[in-house]
């Protein structure tokens, strides 16, 4: 499961993000892109990222995640659409010269923190 890599990644890059100068920081929550050509299980990343968070600042944090379509291009003719399974082929002009506008992405879009100092 390539999940707890992934989980494991995003938890040093949250680690890394929070300000120095906070005394007690807390993350509420991470906010990622998941692609539907990434590879990766939302459902199971999520529960990698709440058993790999435990003992971190990340440990009541909330792991959202926006599934981001796989969009497509036809460089033939121009026409654009949303794919629900990977066949690449356009549907107005069966031309095979396609582009991926979306779909891969495995992006932290941001980090929410707070001070329970503050």
């Amino acid at each position: 499961m390539h999940e707890m890599g992934i989980a494991m990644q995003i938890i040093k890059i949250a680690v890394a993000s929070i300000p120095a100068d906070l005394k007690k920081p807390q993350v509420k929550r991470v906010n990622i892109k998941v692609g539907k050509l990434s590879a990766v299980v939302p459902e199971s990343l999520r529960f990698c990222f709440q058993i790999a968070v435990q003992d971190t600042p990340l440990c009541d944090a909330e792991l959202n995640i926006e599934e981001i379509p796989l969009k497509i291009r036809c460089t033939d003719c121009n026409v654009e659409w949303t794919a629900h399974e990977p066949v690449f082929v356009c549907r107005n002009c069966n031309g095979t010269s396609v582009e991926m506008l979306s779909g891969r992405e495995l992006d932290i879009t941001s980090i929410e923190v707070i001070d329970k100092n503050a």
